[in-house]
């Protein structure tokens, strides 16, 4: 006697699918009239992101060593998004400058 086996069912995608939708209906009002937002505005986003991560770094350093109660892994976790997102936006810059010199070595 043994018991059937129940087929696997997928797993709920609402949350998922209600993010995606959040996201959109924020880019879609981001620009003007449906317009996409530019690669120079998104660039420039991007790295005041990353030089806000930086100075929230820098401020729980100096919190930390002025003994202002900032605790050791708030800090570290701190150092840690800065470096991980200037690298990432290193790493972005970099496949700019390639993909540019790329196209300007294309023959017309």
């Amino acid at each position: 006697m043994s018991m059937p086996i129940s087929p696997i069912q997928p797993p709920a995608l609402a949350s998922v699918d209600s993010t995606a939708a959040a996201a959109a209906g924020s880019a879609a009002a981001a620009g003007s009239a449906g317009a996409p937002a530019s690669f120079q505005s998104l660039l420039t986003e991007a790295s005041g992101r990353v030089e806000q991560l930086n100075q929230t770094a820098h401020e729980a350093v100096t919190k930390f060593l002025s003994g202002q109660g900032e605790e050791i892994h708030h800090v570290a976790l701190s150092l840690h998004q800065s470096e991980v997102a200037f690298e990432m936006f290193m790493q972005v810059r970099n496949k700019v400058i390639s993909a540019y010199q790329e196209v300007m070595r294309m023959q017309l």
